[in-house]
């Protein structure tokens, strides 16, 4: 995770940032400082990386990278206001023993690719090149499937899926399927059928943005279909305001990223 002492909305990249909006640091900070308490809380170790100054969006870990067995794939940027990120990122792992591989393709981290048991879904269509995903395939042995975004709103997959049970033998996903093009979601019911349909409602709060340890569930407040849903599915949601992140298109997955070691 990283503090967002330097957050602010300085540039528009996506369709939630908006320049002439005010915001409101010390609010988002007090938001991402529960959302880690929530983590420490329920056991979970939390490693921290610096904020650089001139990175607003770097509180958004989740894109820094991809770590799988111990293995670092590197982010590499859409946009330039963002650039720095991916080698600040990838010089954290390094200097913590990590393996780490520079992608020659775009791709931004966890953002656009969510291991689900052990396929990981990779999603294209706004930041992330198909390539990626190719690339990703030959670096970890592991099948990628490929997922279209179709809805600007929704530019990342982590905002339009999440995984709420990683276990192969029992994978369980909740997506909004408008996000995705005809083809991906054809895909993604053929491959999770016992899925999790939010609703706009849900996907609009950012509800998809959601960390899960496979029991407990981060979620956003708003997002109260998904957590009724959860519920009753046998999850433990737990509602964690982050709408000052939102302003700039972020949630608690974006400010998480995982390290599979």
């Amino acid at each position: 995770m990283c503090r967002p002492t330097h957050f602010e909305v300085s540039y528009e990249i996506n369709p939630w940032m908006d320049v002439t909006r005010e915001t409101d640091n010390a609010r988002a900070v007090r938001q991402w400082e529960t959302l880690r308490d929530t983590y420490l809380a329920w056991g979970h170790t939390v490693e921290l990386i610096d904020p650089l100054p001139g990175l607003p969006d770097m509180v958004y870990a989740a894109n820094g990278a991809t770590v799988v067995d111990g293995l670092v794939y590197s982010a590499r940027f859409r946009y330039p206001e963002r650039g720095a990120e991916g080698p600040a990122y990838q010089k954290w792992f390094a200097d913590a023993g990590f393996v780490t591989h520079t992608a020659a393709e775009v791709n931004e981290g966890e953002g656009d690719i969510l291991l689900v048991g052990d396929t990981f879904l990779g999603g294209t269509g706004f930041r992330t090149d198909r390539e990626a995903h190719a690339e990703l395939a030959r670096l970890t042995g592991r099948e990628v499937i490929t997922l279209e975004l179709v809805d600007p709103r929704f530019y990342h997959l982590d905002t339009a899926l999440a995984v709420i049970d990683s276990d192969p033998a029992h994978p369980l996903v909740a997506y909004f399927p408008p996000a995705f093009s005809p083809a991906s979601q054809r895909v993604l019911a053929e491959r999770y059928p016992d899925a999790i349909l939010a609703t706009e409602a849900d996907a609009v709060a950012l509800g998809l943005n959601a960390v899960s340890d496979g029991r407990r569930v981060v979620v956003a407040p708003a997002a109260v279909d998904l957590a009724r849903e959860l519920a009753e599915r046998g999850f433990e949601p737990h509602p964690v305001d982050t709408t000052e992140l939102l302003k700039g298109g972020g949630g608690a997955k974006c400010c998480t990223l995982e390290i599979r070691a």
